[in-house]
């Protein structure tokens, strides 16, 4: 073989490996922009006009990486950092990668094995529950939804039969022991052509030796059914998971983005309140490039305090582009006497109403946005 030859062999070669690489290993860039006009009025008179950040997806950036490592098994991990683009400032000034950071190990076979911080299963099915995919002008999002937590461990099995499920542990790491404060979900989801069908439930602890150890639980049941030009969606959700005791508006006793329950700041009355919230809603595509969509929804206060609220919402999508897209959303919610829920989006609306222009309160909104995903 001469030198010519050699060269050749070992261009060859070179091609061969790292066509080789790039089949078996890729890290993906990925994010979203999303940016929109708000306006909201209150029924106590005061109205809020601002640029606000994410009101389908929370603008993010992420990274996105699987190897393949033979025989139907593969290593994947996500890093994921939300921000704000309307001011540039990190979703959360705590942690970077504030919204995911697991790494997993996937089989053909046996399913998906997960480590630590991320989405919840609630979460990931928010596509389910809604035309707004459970985003802005939701009365379930507006209720809340426990979001992503630190320190999970997960697992996702192969689908058989129209079945998937997934569960999940997370735990405080404390020196309480394992159970302290642990965190534990389970979805179970089916497919049947057109129709399809999930359940996501979490169960929080508070720390061992709280004031108020009550279990917290949000329970999701929902189904949407394809009818060629749209979908038609059914959403219900059971939990607790409300404190009434902030000044501002209700929050959650589970935090949404990976507080635990403290039991602290849980009162016996507000661990024992549970609340059932109805939805209904569809769409119509238009045309290819534009989606419309309506929803009522109802959270019910079933310990008659007067905690509970309605409204419903209409919204359009037109898609500029595979990665662009343009919308325009009106909603308005009524809250009972004692009830201080709010509107939200993806990410949480600042500035929002707080105090006596929610509780009670008619909120209405109008929002047009736009959002670029890469």
């Amino acid at each position: 073989m001469n030198v010519k030859q050699v060269c050749g062999a070992v261009a060859l070669c070179g091609v061969w490996v790292g066509a080789a690489s790039a089949q078996t290993s890729s890290v993906t860039l990925y994010g979203s922009i999303d940016q929109y006009l708000n306006y909201m009025k209150s029924s106590s008179g005061a109205s809020i006009k601002s640029l606000q950040d994410g009101a389908i997806m929370r603008s993010r950036l992420g990274f996105r990486g699987v190897e393949d490592l033979g025989d139907g098994l593969q290593a994947k991990f996500t890093l994921e950092t939300g921000l704000s683009a309307d001011t540039g400032a990190s979703a959360e000034t705590s942690r970077f990668f504030d919204r995911q950071a697991w790494v997993g190990l996937s089989s053909n076979d046996l399913g998906e094995f997960r480590l630590g911080r991320q989405n919840t299963a609630v979460f990931t099915r928010g596509g389910n529950v809604d035309f707004t995919a459970r985003t802005l002008g939701s009365i379930v999002n507006n209720f809340g939804v426990p979001a992503r937590l630190d320190n999970d461990i997960a697992y996702i099995s192969p689908k058989f039969a129209g079945f998937q499920v997934e569960a999940h542990y997370a735990t405080a790491e404390s020196t309480l022991g394992t159970g302290s404060q642990a965190v534990y979900q389970f979805a179970v989801d089916y497919t049947a052509g057109d129709f399809k069908a999930n359940y996501a439930g979490v169960r929080a602890k508070a720390p061992k030796g709280a004031a108020v150890s009550k279990t917290i639980g949000y329970d999701n049941l929902n189904a949407n059914y394809d009818y060629g030009s749209g979908k038609v969606y059914a959403a219900f959700v059971r939990s607790n998971n409300v404190s009434t005791t902030s000044a501002t508006a209700f929050g959650n006793l589970l935090g949404g983005t990976g507080t635990l329950v403290s039991g602290a700041s849980t009162t016996a009355a507000d661990a024992a309140r549970y609340y059932n919230i109805w939805q209904i809603s569809g769409d119509y595509r238009v045309s290819p490039s534009l989606r419309v969509g309506a929803l009522y929804g109802k959270i019910v206060d079933t310990s008659d305090s007067q905690r509970g609220a309605k409204g419903g919402a209409i919204g359009a999508y037109y898609d500029l582009s595979k990665r662009t897209s343009v919308y325009a959303m009106l909603e308005s919610m009524q809250n009972e006497a004692n009830a201080g829920f709010r509107a939200f989006g993806s990410a949480a609306l600042s500035p929002n109403f707080t105090g006596t222009d929610v509780y009670g309160r008619r909120i209405s909104g109008t929002q047009v946005g736009v959002l670029h995903k890469f």
